[in-house]
Order: C-alpha cells, then sequence, then structure tokens
C-alpha cells in the first residue's frame, strides 16, 4: 500500500472551464514542474495530477489517495506528437482509435516508453494513455510541459468525484491546489480498451461507449463482468498488478451499503418498496437512486421519509451518467444507513453506469424474481 502522506493546506481556486486563465494554470503547472500534485476537472471526473515522467510524484498520488501499487495510473497528453514519448509503439488500429475518439473520454493501454516510471504502470509493460477534451486539463498539460498521471481525485475505492467540491471532501489537506471549473459534463471515468493485447477488449467502460467504437473498430470485445478474485482484493498487496484502473470488484463506493437491484422495471420498483418499507421498519434511513420512470411508484416511500432521487430517465443513460457519482454523494452526505438502488439498462453510456454500480455493490446485487413480490436474495 502507499505511504503516508503529510497534511499541507489546501487552496481551491475557481477557473474558467471553458477559457481558462493563464496565470491559474501556470501556477498549477509550476506545483506540476516540481513535482507536486494538482487537482483538476476533465471532462469525465476530477483528476488527481502529478508529472507522469517523475517516480517521486506518483508516489505522491499513491499516498494522497491511499491507492495500492498494484493500480496503474493513467497518463494524460495534450497532442498526438506525445505518445511518442510514453509509448514505444502505437498499433495502426490505437491510431484508428485516437483519430477518431482523441481528445475525448478513451484510454488506450499501448506498451510502456521507458521514460514513464514502472511506478506508474503498476510494475507492468504497458501504459494507459489518453488525451482529454476538457480545456482546463488541455491547457494544464500544455502548460506544464510533460505528460500528466492522474487518477481520480478521491480516496481509494470512493465514489469518484465530478466537482471540486467532491475532491476536497476526500483530498483536503493532502493537495496543495485543486482548480474549481464545476462540474464535470460526462460524470463517469474514460473507457479503457487494450489495444496491445492480441484481441482489443474494453477493460473498463466509460464515456465513450461500446456501439460508438465498434462503428471504428467491430472487433473490440465487450468488458467482462467484475470477478471476485484473491488478486481482486483491494485490501492485498499480494497477486498480479491490474492491467487497467477501475478493475477491482469494489470500487466507486458509498461510505454506506448499496444494494443494487436487476430484473425487469417493474419487478426492480415493487422489489425497491419492499426492502424501502422494510428497513424503515427497523429505523433506517434508507436512500434510493432510481429512475424519473419509478417516482410514481415509490411515492409511499417519499411519503414515509425515504430520500428518493432520479437524476433522469431510462432513456437517458448520459444524463444518468453525468448524475451518477453526485446522487451517490448526496445520499451519502444526507446520512442514510443504505442505499437502494435500480439497474439501468446497459446500452450507450448506459454500460459504463451498469459496471460503477456493481463495483459500488461490491456484490451485493437482488436479482428479482418478476413472479414475486420480494427479491430473490444477494447473491
Amino acid at each position: 500500500m502507499a505511504d503516508e502522506i503529510k497534511a499541507v493546506p489546501t487552496v481551491v481556486i475557481p477557473v474558467d472551464p471553458q477559457q481558462p486563465q493563464a496565470d491559474i494554470i501556470e501556477r498549477a503547472a509550476s506545483l506540476l514542474r516540481a513535482g507536486e500534485l494538482v487537482v483538476f476537472p476533465t471532462e469525465t471526473v476530477y483528476g488527481l495530477g502529478g508529472d507522469a515522467l517523475r517516480e517521486e510524484a506518483a508516489r505522491r498520488i499513491f499516498a494522497a489517495k491511499g491507492r495500492p501499487f498494484t493500480d496503474p495510473l493513467i497518463v494524460h497528453i495534450a497532442q498526438i506528437e506525445e505518445l511518442e514519448t510514453v509509448a514505444a509503439a502505437v498499433p495502426e488500429r490505437a491510431r484508428r482509435l485516437a483519430e477518431v475518439f482523441w481528445p475525448g473520454p478513451l484510454t488506450l493501454i499501448l506498451p510502456r516508453g521507458r521514460r514513464v516510471p514502472t511506478l506508474v504502470t503498476a510494475g507492468l509493460e504497458t501504459v494507459a494513455v489518453r488525451m482529454p477534451s476538457h480545456p482546463v486539463a488541455r491547457a494544464l498539460i500544455r502548460a506544464a510541459g510533460r505528460p500528466i498521471a492522474a487518477p481520480s481525485a478521491n480516496r481509494f475505492k470512493h465514489v469518484s468525484p465530478t466537482t471540486a467540491q467532491h475532491a476536497l471532501a476526500d483530498l483536503g489537506g493532502r493537495v496543495p491546489l485543486i482548480l474549481d471549473g464545476g462540474p464535470t459534463p460526462v460524470g463517469v471515468e474514460s473507457t479503457v480498451v487494450d489495444v496491445a493485447a492480441p484481441a482489443p477488449r474494453i477493460l473498463r467502460p466509460g464515456g465513450t461507449s461500446l456501439e460508438a467504437l465498434r462503428e471504428v473498430l467491430p472487433e473490440i470485445e465487450p468488458p467482462l463482468p467484475p470477478q471476485t478474485t484473491a488478486s481482486n482484493d483491494p485490501e492485498s498487496e499480494e497477486g498480479p498488478a491490474q492491467r487497467s484502473p477501475g478493475q477491482l470488484l469494489v470500487h466507486y463506493s458509498p461510505i454506506v451499503p448499496l444494494l443494487l437491484f436487476e430484473g425487469e422495471d417493474e419487478a426492480q420498483r415493487k422489489a425497491l418498496v419492499a426492502e424501502a418499507l422494510r428497513r424503515l421498519g427497523r429505523g433506517e434511513r434508507v436512500g434510493i437512486l432510481a429512475a424519473v420512470e419509478d417516482r410514481e411508484a415509490l411515492r409511499p416511500c417519499e411519503e414515509r421519509g425515504v430520500l428518493v432521487r432520479a437524476p433522469a430517465s431510462l432513456e437517458e443513460p448520459e444524463k444518468v451518467a453525468a448524475a451518477l457519482f453526485a446522487t451517490l454523494r448526496a445520499l451519502e452526505e444526507a446520512g442514510v444507513n443504505v442505499i437502494l438502488c435500480r439497474s439501468f439498462r446497459p446500452v450507450g453510456l448506459g454500460l459504463a453506469v451498469q459496471d460503477r454500480l456493481r463495483r459500488a455493490a461490491g456484490g451485493r446485487i437482488i436479482q428479482v424474481d418478476p413472479s414475486a413480490d420480494a427479491a430473490e436474495g444477494v447473491r
């Protein structure tokens, strides 16, 4: 596990998300050049950035997050020419994807360039690289004059940050500077595609959909479901490194238990109501993350004090993704004892939403029997 970190004062500075002020960007860039850390907005979530070519900076990232060294970092670049600095080779299919989706929420797994410390790549001979589209992120990388390693700006395994306030809540006193560019538009991390493997595969679904990727590279394989393995134990320092961030069974988790319901929509609604009322009867404070279509069915729960949050429609996976982490944090901060969550259709960005919720549940997934009034149980 990463080393401990000394407490430092954290300054939060607002920055224009579309036309970032040059003096603010230079202040942040000077910290990065000195080996310090800076939190900054990307189009996906807020990132915790450090010089990707300095082992000392990478070590500080792991320490600030409490992240194990077996979980690699993503290296961010501002222009395609910088690939030569961080990657030893760029396969033709990687260039095809980059031409279409960069800058944007897509990370490519490539052979590691020798200038990238193995600490950044969790000891692997591959490196995760992406080119963000957020103006603040692009300006910061350019001003720093070097690639930036940047995982999400939160404590390890906690819900990812989509505002500067989320990052401050998790990393206040651990980083000297947070650039506040407002809420991030995509709301879930980048899609990670392994193009260094014999057959390209999505390792982590995210802000670029499987459907869009297959229009460029039809042979891309979908992600495998979360696996329960010894090497997936986030508390263990044993076992192999993760090939990509976001591979652990338990990740993106609120500090309170999250139960995920899966099955037909109407059966899910009945199960959510039954479980909420059962827990209310035990004196628990309950939160529900639902869809707009569920509001009427959940009205009896709201009338009894259940906090119901329905950020978007089932037909709007992009809006669900954009609001997902902020909604989970809002329920957590409201002091609920448990969050009950419906599942969303794995279409478009819904695939990333499904992945994040399954990992947030950490195996507490309830398969709903459509012929029954309640859930079959947790598998």
